[in-house]
């Protein structure tokens, strides 16, 4: 571990061990030490499982809670302190002369070296980055404890800052010790339901203290690097490349909760913080234009629109005049500001639109420039124009997502002109709250419409229809977008493309919208299907299929990919992932979803938020390069064969075992599946309908509960069988070492393996009293290590990946002790507790463990 990431987790375990001692005495911090001493002997060898189970059992479950909170809390700090290094050193490499291989900066070098400015000019004008964040249940941690860790670490910067003194050090170590108080005695489980009100809430945390500042940040580094010391002094070059997505809100597939007038409030949120975002911006930037008329006289145009503004906006302008004698520019931006804020309290006089805003700003860049002020026109008023132009008026683009089989109900249902079921009304309601939104906040707002598990034309065509008969012939404007997520429907997609192709309604909206059309292929419900191998090349096989279809038909196509944040749902680094699509795929568009921890892993705070989608973009640019789709299609061709080998064997595997009469009951017993619903971590359903078999039960409660039990088995079931059945080492290995796909596979089934544990996994699989079935999990997981190690020529799971196999194997028998204690609480719950009181205290105890575990191994959902 390096140096001073070790010195922040010693100061932050030791500040948390005093908390402990003055809560529950000397007799608690030495439990919580005797679990951790036996937890790192049992997993060194020195001592054994047993050992941990023993002493586990002799605590009353007053204590073992105790216990698991001590734990969780731990994790909670050690999750903060390895962020604060992460921070440091993304800073200490950006003060340095080198530059990281995988980011922006290596991307552009890269294609200017290979292709010219020319091309990387015609590049980076199609260049598209959407992230859409949803509020899909991974997130295990209530706000208020989200809210506790930060103001942990705001004293860790102030204690880490060398420019503080002893004294400042000093009370930066004392109030560190009383957040983490705090911390110890917040309650780390939510006693209420969660509603999608309070999602929409939490997802505007990371809009106001990250992306708002970052996005303009990023557009100035790639712009520094396309005209150098020239940016701030000259037009740009970079665009506003990126667009920010919501589902939080919108998404009813489902979920009953989410309906039309929380689609509306969730927009309404939205608007209002990036209105009052806009508002300080730009009174901030018109405070500082004090640029004088004498210094920098205004153009004509400008002095014209200050005229024009008079009659009516008279009392503002005469006061901003008087407070601005002799400075225009500054008069106008205020002005603006002021315009910001009437429309944000529909006020008389406030802008309609933000391209009217962005039209105002540019009056006001183009007269500082005309005066010889460059720096003032194109530095932080380019940065707000930028900010206007990537989150307008309504802050992210609120998408509505339904079932299809929800919507073949409606259309029935409407067509027949009777009396409509509640749910059928909801769908005419939310379309003609789609209109309602257009209208007050413009067609970007909202108009994309996600049709999950699309598996026909006609799926597509009743969105349309539904719109029709919803608005009485006047319908807002829709891009009706297909989800495509089982093995069945990626690969019929085309086919169900080109029937859509033939819909008079997608033939006029693809004429309006210059051929634009979006595809969402779903990665978590695909692996759930067919297991992660056979999902990773179907979802391949799609890609191509797709951008050929779109070649074909002279479409603009966007793959809209829906990765969670395990492996088990299409999860990993975002860059490599980018890498690995299907060559032609991504044309310089990526749009991906952001989901539960990851959001607040990659966007909680800015350092880390702008490496992310600096690395992102990078990816997307190289990615779209002549240069390596050539090279993607041929390495494709040369180990298709030995890809094709390993998925059919390993969806074999995996089927039979799924497949098999029982597993649904099974995993039921041996998960703590049944009890996830009470950590009340989302507003939406583990299911989708009422049914208790695998097929209606969501892909996140399905990793998420498979995570908990230390086997991680979505995340790599299948492999082993798949490698052993091609049995080439050599060819195995070349594939890994030459094909990007499978290289991003096998990387993650490693992670994936590297957090599980065998013996905590076995211990589980014997609740389920099915031996075949455990025997069965526990044969597939050392066939696939086993398998794995050799072809990645390691004696251990993340040999080669020093620093974060480091980071892991420390992290894991922590995790263990967590572990360890939801089994006492699984088992004694699983045989039945008859008392009332000790119920409750036992799935309480059990949720706290599951909580813990979350955040021990971090990557969950």
């Amino acid at each position: 571990m390096p140096e001073l990431l070790r010195r922040d987790v010693r100061l932050l375990g030791d500040l948390l061990g005093q908390v402990l001692r003055e809560y529950g005495g000397p007799d608690l911090l030495a439990d919580v030490e005797k679990l951790r001493r036996a937890v790192i002997a049992a997993r060194t060898g020195v001592g054994e499982s047993e050992a941990v189970v023993e002493l586990i059992s002799q605590w009353p479950l007053e204590r073992a809670e105790d216990v698991a909170r001590a734990f969780t809390v731990y994790f909670h700090l050690a999750n903060l302190a390895e962020e604060h290094h992460r921070v440091r050193v993304l800073r200490s490499r950006d003060s340095g002369s080198g530059r990281a291989g995988d980011s922006l900066e290596s991307s552009v070098e890269e294609v200017r070296r290979l292709h010219g400015d020319d091309h990387l000019a015609e590049l980076i004008a199609g260049l598209t980055l959407h992230p859409v964040l949803t509020a899909h249940p991974t997130e295990a941690r209530r706000r208020a404890v989200v809210t506790a860790i930060s103001r942990v670490g705001e004293q860790l910067d102030r204690f880490d800052d060398p420019r503080g003194g002893a004294a400042e050090r000093a009370d930066a170590r004392r109030r560190m010790l009383e957040e983490i108080d705090i911390l110890w005695r917040t309650a780390h489980l939510r006693s209420s339901a969660v509603d999608p009100l309070d999602e929409v809430r939490t997802a505007m945390a990371v809009f106001d203290e990250t992306l708002f500042r970052v996005v303009p940040a990023l557009y100035r580094s790639l712009d520094h690097l396309l005209v150098g010391e020239q940016s701030g002094d000259r037009p740009p070059k970079a665009p506003a490349f990126m667009r920010l997505g919501s589902w939080v809100g919108g998404d009813r597939d489902g979920n009953p909760t989410v309906t039309s007038s929380v689609t509306k409030e969730a927009l309404a949120t939205q608007a209002a913080h990036v209105l009052i975002a806009l508002e300080r911006t730009a009174n901030r930037i018109g405070r500082t234009l004090t640029a004088q008329q004498s210094t920098t006289p205004a153009s004509a145009e400008l002095a014209k629109a200050l005229d024009e503004a008079v009659p009516d906006h008279r009392a503002l302008i005469e006061e901003l005049t008087l407070r601005a004698p002799g400075e225009p520019h500054r008069v106008y931006v205020l002005y603006a500001a002021a315009r910001i804020r009437a429309r944000r309290l529909r006020q008389p006089g406030g802008y309609r639109r933000p391209h009217e805003l962005v039209a105002d700003l540019r009056l006001v860049q183009e007269s500082l420039a005309q005066a010889g002020a460059k720096r003032l026109a194109y530095g932080e008023l380019q940065h707000l124009i930028w900010q206007v132009e990537t989150f307008g008026f309504h802050l992210a683009e609120l998408e509505v997502r339904q079932h299809s089989g929800v919507h073949a109900t409606a259309l029935r249902e409407a067509r027949a002109g009777g009396e409509l079921s509640p749910m059928t009304a909801e769908v005419l309601e939310t379309i003609r709250a789609i209109a309602w939104l257009q209208d007050e906040y413009g067609v970007d707002a909202c108009r994309r419409y996600v049709i999950s598990f699309t598996r026909t034309a006609e799926d597509i065509a009743a969105v349309y229809e539904l719109a029709e008969l919803a608005t009485a012939g006047s319908p807002p404007v829709l891009d009706v977008v297909p989800l495509f997520e089982t093995q069945d429907d990626l690969n019929n997609s085309v086919s169900v493309l080109d029937e859509a192709l033939q819909s008079p309604s997608v033939r006029a909206r693809l004429a309006a919208n210059g051929r634009r059309l979006e595809v969402m292929l779903g990665y978590s419900d695909s692996a759930k299907d067919v297991g992660p191998v056979s999902a990773t090349l179907a979802l391949y096989d799609a890609q191509a299929a797709l951008a050929q279809w779109a070649r074909r038909n002279d479409v603009v196509l966007t793959l809209f990919h829906g990765r969670g944040g395990a492996v088990g749902r299409g999860g990993g680094p975002a860059n490599r992932a980018v890498l690995s699509q299907a060559p032609g795929s991504i044309d310089g568009r990526f749009k991906v979803t952001e989901q539960g921890e990851v959001i607040f892993a990659r966007y909680g705070h800015p350092v880390i938020a702008q490496r992310h989608l600096d690395q992102v973009a990078g990816a997307v640019l190289f990615a779209s390069t002549p240069a390596v789709e050539e090279r993607g299609v041929e390495v494709a061709a040369r180990h298709r064969g030995t890809f094709d080998r390993v998925s059919d064997a390993a969806r074999v595997a995996y089927r039979s075992l799924v497949e098999t009469e029982g597993f649904a009951e099974f995993f039921a017993a041996v998960s703590p599946l049944p009890e996830i619903g009470s950590l009340r971590i989302g507003s939406r359903p583990a299911r989708r309908s009422s049914g208790g078999g695998l097929a209606d039960l969501r892909a996140i409660p399905w990793v998420f509960a498979w995570s908990q039990t230390r086997a991680t088995l979505p995340g790599w079931f299948g492999l082993g069988s798949g490698l052993a059945a091609v049995g080439d080492l050599d060819m195995l290995r070349a594939a890994y070492e030459e094909w990007p796909l499978f290289t991003a596979m096998l990387d993650n089934v490693e992670m994936s393996l590297a957090k599980a544990d065998r013996d905590i996994a076995q211990r589980h699989l014997a609740l389920g009293g099915r031996p075949d079935l455990a025997d069965a999990i526990l044969t597939e997981f050392d066939l696939t290590t086993s398998w794995l190690l050799r072809v990645l020529r390691q004696d251990r799971l993340l040999e080669s990946h020093r620093v974060l196999g480091r980071a892991v194997e420390l992290r894991n028998p922590y995790v263990d002790a967590l572990s360890h204690l939801q089994l006492r609480a699984l088992q004694r719950l699983r045989a039945g507790v008859s008392d009332d009181h000790e119920r409750e205290r036992t799935q309480r105890l059990l949720l706290l463990t599951i909580n813990g575990v979350a955040a021990g191994l971090q990557n969950t959902g």
